[in-house]
């Protein structure tokens, strides 16, 4: 008989990472994460998610622009600049208070039927007629005023003249003097044109044609307003004027014939925000309203609505969990009274609260950082309630099981029990909820700066750029605007449930391999 001894082979054999005696050794962790794995369309909204956060957060220090940076373009505007009317009515110039609106009425009826004088009130007037335009109103040798169809404008400012002034212009134009005196004893001189000269300074004309600026503080040359007469007596619709600055501007007109008036209006190039410019090479998704880039404003609006949704999950998740847990553990009086406060916080009606909260921080006029920190607040303290329950449902199955009798023979103090050895056991339910959750809250976030009650500009978030839709043009007209933030919110919330639930299948001690 051989005394050879015999030594076992060596065992050469290679386990993959697909062999079941391999996964057999893995911690549990890796067991989930290997589920997850499998899971297709888990890793899938996985993928999405990634892309998101790389898009708004990566995206937002790589993009050129600000959120709030806005870009201008220069367009020909038309605006309403002046009006010109011919005057065939008496104007009246008052020179004493007893000239009065029924007095002027009077005085009118007596010169139209070409008499001297009139009775009002068993007080007579006297009429003076100097031409078909003019004529004085005198009582008792007194002049009261002067009713007149030309004007008398100043040729270098929109100053009103004293009576005394344009008195004696009008007398002197209708006399064919060339010279007058004020009430001062000032004497100017008068041109045939009607004219009228400080020496060798024009100072006024007297004209049948009444100019105004359409606002009080433009000054409209003589030079403009007689080349706007020149242009309605010629009929003209438009013309071109060239200021003292040497700019040309066209200038357009239109009669109306209600007012017996010609509309003046000015075509100017204008500096404007960039409103609503499509798509181009500077700007890939165009601007909107506020002439701010699309593409940055949506990669700074998903950086919020993600923050707010981890911020307002997270706050009610450390909320829940404190609650839930000190409920399902004591039980007794302690989970009665926490789960009243459960039951009302289910009742509370959010929406209105948040619309009242909203309303507030409006007309305190709250900073927008401030009003987004008081929005995470409030979204977070009103949706605990759902996360308490279940904490407190998986708390109560499991602290009558063996472990938690090994804690308390142990001498484990009850904190250290509740948070270092039942909550633990309650994580995957908290994740899975948790990532579903983040979901909901981004679309009630997006839901409530659509109405005008989250995020407030300059800040960006997918709610309020969609909230520029409330324009059935814009909607129409302008796509660019709300189908990208509409497509990442719907890709978004959509990726989260997704992983949501692959997790709550990975979590499944029950599911197959």
């Amino acid at each position: 008989m051989s005394n050879e001894v015999k030594t076992a082979p060596e065992n050469n054999e290679q386990y993959s990472l697909n062999d079941d005696r391999r996964v057999k050794v893995l911690s549990p962790g890796m067991l989930v994460a290997k589920r997850f794995i499998r899971n297709r369309l888990a890793v899938t909204g996985l993928i999405i998610l990634i892309l998101m956060f790389a898009f708004s957060f990566i995206g937002g220090i790589v993009s050129p622009y600000k959120q709030d940076q806005k870009f201008y373009r220069t367009d020909i505007q038309t605006k309403d600049y002046a009006g010109i009317i011919k005057n065939d009515e008496y104007r009246y110039l008052v020179a004493d208070e007893a000239f009065t609106g029924p007095v002027q009425a009077q005085s009118l009826l007596a010169s139209m039927k070409g008499e001297s004088e009139f009775e009002y009130r068993d007080v007579k007037y006297s009429v003076e007629t100097v031409n078909d335009g003019l004529y004085n109103v005198y009582l008792g040798g007194k002049l009261l005023g002067t009713a007149t169809k030309k004007i008398v404008s100043s040729s270098t400012s929109n100053e009103q003249f004293p009576f005394d002034f344009q008195y004696n212009a009008l007398m002197a134009e209708a006399e064919g003097k060339n010279s007058f005196t004020d009430g001062a004893g000032k004497t100017y001189t008068i041109d045939e044109d009607g004219i009228v000269f400080d020496g060798e300074t024009e100072a006024a004309y007297v004209s049948e044609y009444i100019v105004r600026a359409v606002m009080g503080d433009i000054f409209l040359s003589r030079d403009f307003k007689n080349q706007l007469i020149d242009a309605v007596e010629a009929g003209q619709t438009e013309f071109v004027f060239k200021g003292e600055d040497g700019v040309e501007a066209e200038y357009r007109l239109k009669y109306d014939a209600a007012a017996k008036a010609w509309d003046v209006k000015q075509e100017i190039d204008t500096t404007v925000f960039d409103t609503y410019s499509a798509p181009t090479k500077q700007h890939w998704l165009g601007t909107d309203r506020n002439g701010m880039d699309m593409l940055t404003r949506l990669m700074y609006g998903g950086r919020v609505s993600l923050i707010i949704g981890f911020i307002v999950v997270f706050i009610e998740t450390i909320i829940g969990v404190v609650l839930g847990g000190i409920s399902g553990y004591f039980g007794g009086w302690i989970d009665n009274l926490i789960m009243r406060i459960v039951d009302i916080f289910y009742c509370i009606p959010s929406l209105p609260i948040i619309i009242i909260i909203g309303a507030a921080m409006d007309a305190a006029n709250v900073d927008p950082k401030i009003r987004m920190l008081y929005l995470m607040l409030i979204l977070g303290i009103l949706g605990w309630a759902g996360v308490a329950r279940l904490v407190r449902g998986q708390i109560l199955s499991l602290r009558e099981q063996e472990f938690m009798t090994a804690t308390e023979a142990c001498g484990i103090n009850v904190p250290r029990r509740i948070f270092k050895h039942l909550i633990p056991n309650v994580i995957p339910q908290l994740i899975v909820y948790m990532t579903m959750g983040l979901g909901s809250t981004i679309i009630l976030e997006a839901t409530l700066s659509f109405l005008g009650l989250g995020v407030r500009f300059p800040f960006a978030s997918w709610g309020n750029i969609i909230n520029d839709v409330n324009d059935v043009f814009v909607l129409t007209h302008y796509w660019f605007v709300w189908i990208p933030a509409g497509v990442l919110l719907l890709l978004t919330v959509l990726a989260f449930n997704i992983v949501g639930d692959g997790l709550r299948d990975a979590f499944d001690p029950k599911m197959k391999r």
